[in-house]
């Protein structure tokens, strides 16, 4: 009831622009996007939403343009205080961290650090202490926060629901196919109400937006027809029509690369 009544309010205080803003250039500018695993689902999250433990790593993430939000995939562990982390990189790929606290929030901020980084950490540093995921995976999360905003509430909720229902038919009908370990959540906030729904494409690193349920067998195919690693600044966007940008690129260098596709 409580989150209905949120976006119920979100709908009424809502400020969106009559005209919607560009697509391309609107990601963030992030070298790496850290996702605190939720036992609740955004949906139900209020309006703003952090922890004590995500206000201590995000204060360090920022320190090397790391973004740290909460997803949930339907599992019910962890809890605000101790969870499991999923994070990106536009370098490193994905990786794993089984549990995270503010005992341990330190160590973990290093290791996601270097994570990030172009260059190895030095001999001195121990190797990291995450467990990296299989190549083959290939993570969506959609924009269901609808206390922030009702338009991802009521778009991305359909969206996800779209995504989960087009995969099982796919699972279905062809159960080694290019369905097979794609994995989709939803996520918290990450900007753009207007571009409700959206959806951060992982490891490519790319975001889309606009994003419809009659519109998902078609950015489906686009994704997946795309190979499973961190995308470039040369490699062309996914999904073209609905790409915000992507990891790693500057709004200008987004821009640019946006617009190269579409002269192809």
């Amino acid at each position: 009831m409580l989150s209905r009544v949120r976006a119920g309010l979100s709908a009424v205080f809502s400020t969106a622009p009559r005209e919607i803003p560009p697509l391309p250039g609107s990601v963030p500018l992030h070298r790496s996007y850290i996702l605190l695993n939720s036992p609740t689902p955004p949906s139900a999250f209020p309006s703003r939403y952090n922890t004590k433990l995500q206000r201590a790593l995000q204060a360090q993430a920022s320190h090397w343009g790391g973004i740290v939000n909460f997803a949930h995939t339907g599992y019910l562990f962890g809890s605000e205080d101790r969870t499991s982390i999923t994070a990106f990189s536009a370098v490193g790929g994905s990786a794993s961290f089984p549990n995270i606290s503010l005992e341990n929030v330190d160590d973990i901020a290093r290791q996601l650090m270097f994570h990030s980084m172009r260059e190895p950490p030095p001999p001195s540093i121990q190797p990291p202490a995450y467990s990296i995921q299989h190549a083959d995976e290939l993570h969506l999360y959609v924009c269901t926060h609808g206390a922030r905003d009702c338009r991802c509430g009521d778009m991305g909720g359909k969206v996800f629901q779209a995504l989960e229902e087009e995969l099982d038919r796919r699972r279905r009908a062809e159960p080694l196919g290019s369905a097979k370990g794609v994995f989709v959540g939803q996520v918290g906030h990450v900007g753009g109400h207007v571009y409700a729904a959206n959806i951060l494409v992982f490891p490519h690193g790319d975001w889309l937006g606009l994003v419809t349920p009659d519109d998902v067998p078609s950015v489906l195919d686009a994704i997946l027809s795309t190979e499973r690693r961190p995308l470039t600044a040369t490699d062309p966007p996914i999904s073209p029509r609905f790409w915000r940008g992507r990891m790693g690129l500057s709004k200008k260098e987004q821009i640019n690369l946006h617009s190269q596709s579409e002269t192809k």
